[in-house]
């Protein structure tokens, strides 16, 4: 790469850092009384710190000149001092740790929100388990950022500040030199950033790669056992693992190098500061105590200095961290306009749609309407449009040419928004039960159903009579998926949930695949008959359920029509 792409490049990163510095600036602003409290407890610790120097001092001469009863008094003093540093210290971790728990969720919980809030095909191109990184790992890098790394930042400068002028006060060329240290820390902090820069983006894309496969090994278990697959899961396994071992190794040894020039650095101005004493008691030009301060405040001012070297690859974990967070939130929005219609005989007109996933279009100028109140199916072949038809139905994009609107009865009309789907109930493909109990799982189409509501979706479901089998009923815990009931059941209980809605317009994605053919007929005649009956998108692959459909669309040439039945 040129110079100039290299400055390019450098100002680049330098102008994300200052929007990550924003962004964080933002978040922190709610917490600032509780920092500022944290802050000034640190301050008080450096103040305690200093003070036990300069009583150490005063001991170590009172001890020398043989006087007894002052170094009783001044050890007692010393021994207040450690308790009370000692206790400021137990303080600040403990509000560090609440800080830092109650801005992590903060963010967190914002995040979270804004990827439900995001399209829904825009946020699918993330992998889970590479969002769940971000929210956990990226989250508590900014988190801890904020709570410990800024604040002991802060207190170390403050440190050296105070350290530095105590031990003016005592030599003013000893405290020079150990100054001299700062030179070297900044040198390294600069050759430790540039390289953490980008080393720390490849160790959080490796830990997403790792935690991806593990989340979707663990998701897809029984495919994995039908097929053997356990030695290549495990050794896919140790490929990803070993490739984060490369990146974290990297990083680990970028940040050894600068740490032993700073440790280097370190030993020499203790040595210095002993030489320098040593000379000085030699010459009796100090007290024995005043070589103890010698001793004690080089370390104080060489250690901040190291310790703030140190702390950037934090620093820089933290913003590019807050980078990858940054990009959630910049994800496209569902935008909600408030606008709404009577729920009461729904229906939906498409008119000229275009949409493809990628360059091939899915739909090309298409058409259908879906009248109030019918039962409308669409059978055929995977892969020519169903449910991407319901997933323009629903706005789960906005990435579509052409209209969606619904109407009703009385002449009202909106465009597809997810403000409409407060009136659509939808039973998506597979299996999307949550781990908890049934009943749970259920009023999530209606949180304040009642007992009875949920008695008629289970019955128009054909899931009454085996719910009731179970020894606590509709309380009965299952796992993640359904785990502990079959197929069949968790899509009849899914079923259930859309129904007890009382949506006025239902869509059934391959709803009724794991139910046998009398099973699904029996599903179907219960929702018919619910009064008002609602209007029903029925996607599925048997036309044996067209027997209680109005209409039937055909999907062909990336158009739809209308096939009488």
């Amino acid at each position: 790469m040129s110079i100039t792409g290299k400055l390019k490049k450098y100002w680049t990163r330098r102008d994300d850092a200052k929007q990550y510095t924003k962004w964080i600036v933002q978040y922190t602003k709610p917490y600032v009384p509780q920092l500022t409290f944290l802050m000034v407890v640190d301050f008080l610790t450096t103040l305690f710190t200093v003070g036990m120097a300069i009583i150490g001092k005063e001991m170590v001469d009172k001890a020398s000149e043989g006087l007894l009863s002052d170094l009783w008094k001044t050890i007692a003093i010393y021994v207040l001092v450690i308790l009370g540093s000692q206790l400021l210290a137990m303080i600040s971790d403990f509000f560090s740790a609440v800080i830092n728990e109650r801005f992590a969720f903060g963010i967190r919980k914002k995040v979270y929100r804004r990827i439900l809030d995001t399209n829904w095909l825009d946020i699918s191109k993330y992998h889970t388990g590479d969002l769940m990184t971000r929210l956990t790992s990226d989250v508590q890098s900014v988190s801890e950022g904020i709570s410990t790394t800024v604040p002991t930042i802060i207190r170390l400068m403050i440190e050296l500040v105070v350290t530095f002028f105590t031990l003016a006060y005592y030599d003013i060329r000893l405290a020079l030199f150990a100054l001299l240290v700062a030179p070297i820390a900044m040198f390294a902090s600069f050759f430790l950033g540039k390289k953490l820069r980008d080393l720390t983006l490849k160790v959080q894309e490796s830990e997403s790669k790792y935690r991806s496969f593990m989340q979707e090994s663990l998701a897809n278990i029984l495919i994995e056992k039908s097929f053997c697959l356990e030695d290549y899961s495990e050794e896919r396994l140790t490929k990803l693992r070993d490739e984060r071992m490369f990146w974290v190794l990297k990083k680990t040894k970028a940040g050894i190098y600068a740490t032993g020039a700073l440790g280097l650095s370190f030993q020499l101005g203790y040595v210095v500061a002993f030489s320098w004493g040593a000379i000085c008691i030699a010459r009796k030009t100090i007290t024995y105590g005043t070589m103890t301060v010698f001793l004690q405040l080089v370390n104080r001012i060489q250690a901040p200095i190291i310790s703030l070297a140190q702390l950037v690859p934090r620093i820089i974990g933290m913003l590019a961290s807050a980078g990858r967070v940054m990009e959630l939130q910049q994800l496209s929005q569902e935008v909600r306009t408030g606008e709404s219609i009577a729920p009461t005989g729904i229906g939906v007109k498409v008119s000229n749609i275009s949409f493809g996933y990628t360059d091939e279009m899915v739909f090309d100028d298409a058409s259908i309407e879906f009248r109030p109140g019918e039962f409308t199916a669409i059978v055929g072949k995977s892969g020519i449009g169903k449910t991407t038809l319901v997933r323009l139905i629903m706005a789960f994009t906005d990435k579509m040419k052409g209209e969606i609107s619904f109407y009703n009865n009385s002449g009202e009309s909106m465009k597809a928004s997810p403000d409409a789907r407060d009136f659509i109930a939808y039973v998506p493909q597979g299996n999307t039960l949550f781990s908890g109990t049934i009943r749970e799982n259920i009023t999530m189409g209606k949180k304040d159903a009642t007992d009875e509501e949920i008695t008629e979706a289970l019955k128009s479901a054909a899931a009454y009579d085996f719910i009731s089998a179970f020894s606590k009923g509709v309380d009965t815990v299952i796992g993640e998926k359904g785990i502990g009931i079959s197929e069949g059941q968790a899509q009849r209980i899914a079923i259930a949930r859309a129904l007890v809605k009382k949506a006025p317009f239902l869509i059934l994605d391959e709803a009724t695949s794991s139910l046998d053919e009398s099973t699904e007929l029996s599903v179907l005649e219960g929702i018919r008959n619910w009064n008002p009956s609602p209007t029903c998108l029925l996607i599925t692959h048997r036309r044996s359920v067209l027997a209680y459909c109005d209409r039937e669309i055909v999907i062909s040439d990336k158009k739809m029509a209308i096939n009488t039945i």
